[in-house]
């Protein structure tokens, strides 16, 4: 779909090339038409014409950078297991493929208008928004359900959904130049301004509903979603605010500057470039972002880090770490209570110390010294005394 301006600009090329005059051919070409470029396609080269230029710069890389994406994501798609990311990937691509389309448009404001370049401009300007747009207003009904009920629905019917209600401006558009040019006769490039805005109404409808969506998607519980959101959300106001710009100043500023005819072309080619650009950098590039990077490993846990909060392995003892022989039991603590007392008030050297100690109740098999014994040893694990008739487990 999006490959149809570009196609139909190509064969109104041909056409024009093929229908002109000898007589054209001999007449001056503007500054910077070295290529043997003449009318109607001068303003491709006329470095007099400085916007025809910078727009043709700008829809030429934008054009370059969506397709380079679309194929990233494509050769990486492999990679991407996760289901609520995957779903995420059919709506890029479509955005994609729209942002193209945008891009190709603005280049047939760049030749001069016939009744067939007015017929593609009519026919396609609300319908490439309206793919756009609607693209956006899946992405907040997706972020939306993984905000609340962290599912996601397939990406199949995501993609299908936003051609639903893209199909529908290609009708109000149909159904125009069905009334305007067919049935009533005008010229194809004979509208008002205000009926072309008009005819956009459904598009700035799914802007508003995308805009809607995506301040609802903020309210979701998981955080994970949120960023996404944010950026959907800055990409929605963005455009809202250059509709309001473009539609402003094709209505009422051409007018009151006495330019009405003259920067009609040029103010549309620039709100077509300027939205192409805005949906890459602030939608595009993000989304697909987050749906091909890998989902964060799990770290170690930092025992240093003491603004942690304590984990189970911290809140747990170091006993199963310390061998059988060196445990202090539950059981044994008034024998513990008893040795400590005997060894506080022995005097000496504590190694040295023959006097006979009581057995433990339990577990007598196994000589346990305590942790004021090892204290008091000098932090080296005591010995057992000679009396001790045990098992030696060191």
């Amino acid at each position: 779909m999006a490959f149809f301006p570009v196609l139909l600009l190509l064969l109104s090329v041909l056409q024009r090339g093929s229908s002109q005059d000898p007589d054209e051919d001999s007449l001056a070409v503007p500054r910077g038409c070295g290529w043997g470029l003449v009318r109607p396609y001068t303003l491709l080269c006329d470095l007099d014409s400085v916007w025809g230029v910078a727009v043709e710069s700008a829809a030429a890389s934008g054009a370059l950078a969506a397709i380079l994406l679309g194929l990233i994501i494509l050769c990486r798609l492999h990679h991407v297991s996760e289901a609520e990311k995957r779903s995420g990937v059919g709506p890029i691509l479509l955005l994609l493929l729209g942002i193209l389309g945008l891009f190709g448009l603005s280049f047939a404001y760049l030749i001069e208008r016939d009744e067939q370049l007015c017929l593609l401009r009519r026919a396609l300007w609300g319908l490439l928004f309206a793919l756009c747009f609607s693209c956006l207003l899946v992405q907040g009904v997706r972020l939306r359900r993984l905000g609340r009920e962290r599912r996601s629905p397939g990406g199949c019917a995501l993609t299908g959904l936003a051609l639903g209600l893209s199909a529908v401006q290609g009708i109000i558009a149909a159904e125009w130049l069905l009334l305007t040019v067919l049935r009533e006769g005008r010229a194809a490039c004979q509208y008002l301004p205000l009926d072309f805005s008009l005819a956009c109404s459904y598009v700035l409808a799914l802007l508003l509903a995308a805009l809607g969506a995506a301040s609802f998607a903020l309210c979701g519980k998981t955080r994970q979603w949120r960023c996404n959101a944010i950026w959907l959300l800055s990409a929605c106001l963005l455009s809202l605010l250059l509709w309001v710009a473009w539609v402003g100043f094709y209505l009422y500023g051409n007018a009151w500057l006495g330019r009405s005819p003259d920067w009609d072309d040029p103010a549309l080619a620039i709100a077509l470039v300027a939205q192409g650009w805005l949906l890459l950098l602030f939608h595009a590039v993000p989304e697909a972002h987050s749906c091909l990077c890998s989902p964060p490993q799990p770290s170690a846990p930092d025992y240093f880090d003491t603004s942690q909060a304590p984990s189970r392995m911290r809140e747990t003892s170091f006993d199963e770490d310390i061998p059988l022989s060196h445990r202090q039991f539950p059981e044994n603590q008034s024998y513990g209570f008893d040795e400590n007392t005997a060894d506080l008030r022995s005097a000496g050297n504590h190694n040295g110390n023959t006097a006979p100690r009581p057995s433990a109740p339990f577990r007598s098999n196994v000589y346990q010294p305590t942790e004021m014994t090892m204290i008091l040893n000098g932090g080296a694990v005591p010995s057992a005394p000679p009396t001790y008739t045990g098992r030696q487990l060191w």
